[in-house]
């Protein structure tokens, strides 16, 4: 056995894997020309991306904005949510899901995930709904799509509205169609660490036109489709995306189909590795996902069957080995000082906002899943999957590496 790289023994790797973001001379002609051009702001290239990324996605109208978390806002006014409804979310995604949620006077309900999964349990979902549940925001997460069969045989059967959180599945498809088009909007992120991207930018997908109409109103300061310019009908916002902003995205996306099958095989080629290695649990495969993008790639590690070393020493070793994995999530959303505030009145609207007419106490939030995944969760970012199957041997090999030099650490 080879002395561990922490330990001072020779790393399993000492290149690194491939940096992010990629980009060439199609990035760099598409901004000289928009420079030259003169026209930086919300025009043609802005219109050409909406529908190309629509597209791509298999949805009918595509409405660009600043962000993902803008998305999400736009997308829950353009429905209706509002002052005292209640929107259920998971507990295991970035706050932007339920944060939004507050931002427009709803409250954020959680259900807990599917551990194999880390989406959202649609069978905790039907336990959440209550009178005054009006939405659920599934969040693909990873990349991994959530099953939207069973989201939407609960949809229906309780009149709810849904949202796609795909801020980490452009490509992803659910039995062929794209994630973001399945239920009633969906939404997705350019921000810089996502798989597509302009450093910031966002977009809202739909097969409905009134709902693009209206998220479009509220992403150009309120103003109607085909209405004159200084009149106004919505309390909307500057949400617009620049010129700049799309003509990357667009060059971006001409790479897009060939990143995400390069991540995807993979992917699948560690899953068949680490299976075999006692102590790690892949996540769950789904013959309905007929396309898979990979924001992440996550394995549970069970300390247990680790000789109880701890999750924190396993990733220190495995990062000396040169394998660069992170922890993800410390915790889940319901534990953050945000949801955690206490106090009544319109100071502390929507967290204990009057218009809600009940309780709300996110300390007695208990999503078991959500706070064992994220004891046990190991992220390794998109960008590894762009390497080559000896690099993702080299993975495999320093996660061998310290399994089979666990004395070392303990």
């Amino acid at each position: 056995m080879e002395k561990l790289a922490i330990k001072g023994g020779r790393p399993i790797r000492e290149k690194g894997f491939p940096a992010w973001p990629i980009f060439d001379e199609r990035e760099e002609k598409a901004i000289l020309e928009v420079l030259r051009s003169g026209k930086w702001w919300y025009g043609e290239r802005v219109k050409e991306f909406e529908e190309k990324f629509a597209a791509f996605q298999d949805a009918r109208y595509g409405v660009s904005c600043t962000n993902g978390t803008a998305a999400l806002e736009i997308s829950l006014l353009s429905l209706g949510i509002g002052a005292g409804d209640e929107v259920i979310v998971p507990p295991y995604t970035f706050v932007a899901t339920a944060s939004a949620v507050l931002k427009v006077n709803a409250i954020p309900i959680f259900a807990d995930i599917q551990l194999e999964t880390g989406n959202i349990d649609p069978k905790d979902v039907e336990r959440k709904i209550t009178d005054k549940t009006r939405a659920i925001i599934p969040v693909h997460f990873g990349g991994f799509p959530c099953d939207m069969d069973a989201l939407g045989d609960i949809a229906q059967k309780h009149h709810l509205k849904i949202i796609e959180d795909a801020c980490h599945s452009w490509g992803s498809k659910w039995k062929g169609k794209g994630t973001g088009a399945i239920g009633d909007c969906g939404v997705f992120s350019f921000q810089m660490s996502k798989n597509i991207t302009a450093g910031e930018g966002g977009i809202i997908l739909t097969d409905n036109e009134d709902i693009a109409d209206t998220a479009k109103s509220y992403t150009n300061c309120g103003r109607g489709k085909d209405k004159p310019w200084y009149e106004h009908y919505l309390l909307g916002g500057n949400y617009r995306m620049t010129e700049m902003q799309a003509a990357i995205l667009l060059a971006q996306l001409t790479r897009l189909t060939g990143q995400t099958e390069k991540r995807e095989e993979n992917g699948t080629y560690l899953d068949e590795r680490l299976k075999e290695v006692p102590g790690i649990r892949i996540m769950k495969r789904d013959s309905r996902v007929t396309k898979r993008s990979y924001h992440l790639y996550i394995f549970r590690y069970i300390e247990e069957e680790f000789e109880n070393l701890p999750r924190e020493k396993f990733i220190e070793a495995l990062k000396a080995e040169g394998i660069p994995v992170s922890s993800g999530y410390p915790h889940p959303l319901y534990k953050n000082p945000l949801f955690l505030r206490k106090g009544k009145g319109a100071k502390y609207c929507p967290v204990s906002c009057p218009f809600y007419g009940k309780e709300i106490d996110y300390a007695r939030a208990n999503c078991q899943n959500s706070e064992r995944i994220c004891r046990e969760a190991i992220w390794l970012m998109h960008p590894v999957l762009l390497a080559e199957k000896k690099d993702m041997d080299d993975i495999v090999k320093g996660i061998e590496r310290v399994r089979e030099n666990l004395k070392e650490l303990l």
